[in-house]
């Protein structure tokens, strides 16, 4: 059974390691907005001679173009002198550049609209 979460409201995602996000919902509009960012675009079209952007590589692209649409706030996320950091969408990039975080981003948030995509397909 599909459960509909109703609310449009932000929500903060634990992505462990003292680190969470305020996420808002991932939503359809969501989704196609990150479809069209640059990065995706560019490791989507494959030029002649050049090889295609990985599976692995697409999925980094793919959630940090969903973060930078959707992350509103963070906690946990601090310098070397342990200030915190603004969110900003280099700072966004930066944090999923890190394995666990990414790791748990993808399980806990981008996981769930991709599984609903394949049954769709299937």
């Amino acid at each position: 059974m599909l459960r509909l979460n109703l609310s449009n409201e932000p929500h903060w995602l634990d992505l462990g390691h003292g680190v969470r996000l305020l996420v808002e919902p991932l939503t359809t509009a969501v989704m196609l907005a990150a479809r069209s960012d640059p990065a995706i675009l560019a490791a989507t079209q494959v030029a002649e001679g050049e090889d295609a952007a990985s599976n692995d590589d697409l999925a980094r692209i793919v959630a940090k173009a969903v973060a930078r649409i959707v992350v509103k706030d963070w906690e946990g996320v601090g310098d070397t002198e342990d200030k915190p950091l603004p969110v900003t969408p280099s700072g966004i990039d930066a944090l999923l550049e890190i394995w666990p975080i990414f790791e748990a981003f993808q399980t806990k948030y981008i996981a769930g609209a991709l599984i609903l995509e394949q049954e769709k397909n299937a």
